[in-house]
């Protein structure tokens, strides 16, 4: 469904271009609709020829224009991004909505006043390709309208769940960090498959949408991942072997181990930029 709304993209990175393609592509946003402030000349042509959305050097500018005001920057230099936009922030009360790891809502309210409209997300990598699984937090002053436009944004390029604030270090810890995990997981299938014969690439190529296909399967009968596991692990079988193996080696313990140090980072740094 079209938002109806004018989005500026502050900071025209990979995963803001990731939005800006999965917007248009599901009718979400026109081209039209999109402004993107970029300081590189050559990057803010090349959204222009690739996207046809209008660009500009300028964030203030970009927040003119806009309703929806997407802070796609880097979290180091969000404090000056802020300082830089907060009077037109707090005169047009566009939503503003964060895409920047570890930065909490209040470090952004404090800076763009205290009743400023935000939500605050963790988006994935995978939304470069349609397929990221996005979380969204909203502050005080974002109402039941601006969660539900944050919502349809990052639907247009994925999946998105929405939780309360305290729970985006752990949202960062799985699915933030979850695909290096998954693509650890990849490459070692695939050298598995190597080690017993088979040819690099197509070793790679089934291990991928090996993950694919079982993630899918996962969601779309909604069955308990054990289950679906007990499906594929006959009696005395190859399956039960494997699945012995990985138990052995403390498969399930380092994934449950990296989650909880990826969150605990993210708590750490988020402590820092509040502290700011």
């Amino acid at each position: 469904m079209p938002l109806g709304k004018k989005i500026a993209f502050l900071g025209s990175g990979n995963m803001a271009e990731a939005l800006v393609k999965g917007l248009i592509a599901a009718g979400t946003a026109a081209a039209d609709e999109i402004v993107c402030a970029e300081p590189r000349a050559e990057r803010r042509e090349e959204l222009r020829q690739r996207h046809r959305v209008a660009v500009t050097a300028s964030n203030v500018e970009a927040v003119r224009q806009a309703q929806i005001v997407v802070l796609s920057v880097k979290p180091q230099v969000m404090d000056a991004l802020l300082d830089e936009i907060a009077a037109e922030v707090k005169q047009a009360r566009p939503l503003v909505i964060s895409i920047a790891a570890g930065v909490p809502i209040s470090a952004i309210a404090r800076r763009l006043g205290a009743t400023a409209r935000v939500v605050r997300t963790m988006p994935n990598t995978p939304a470069l390709v349609g397929e990221g699984a996005t979380a969204l937090a909203r502050g005080a002053h974002a109402t039941d309208a601006d969660l539900g436009q944050a919502v349809a944004l990052f639907e247009a390029v994925g999946t998105s769940v929405v939780v309360d604030e305290h729970l985006l270090d752990a949202v960062t810890g799985l699915s933030g960090s979850g695909p290096a995990f998954v693509y650890i997981a990849i490459e070692a299938l695939a050298d598995g498959g190597v080690k017993m014969g088979l040819p690099r690439h197509v070793a790679m190529a089934l291990a991928a949408q090996t993950v694919v296909g079982a993630g899918r399967l996962v969601l779309e009968t909604g069955d308990h991942p054990g289950k679906l596991k007990d499906q594929v692990t006959s009696p005395g079988g190859t399956t039960i072997a494997g699945v012995h193996a990985l138990e052995t080696a403390g498969f399930r313990a380092a994934l449950i181990a990296a989650v909880e140090a990826a969150t605990k980072r993210s708590r750490e740094l988020g402590e820092l930029a509040a502290a700011k």
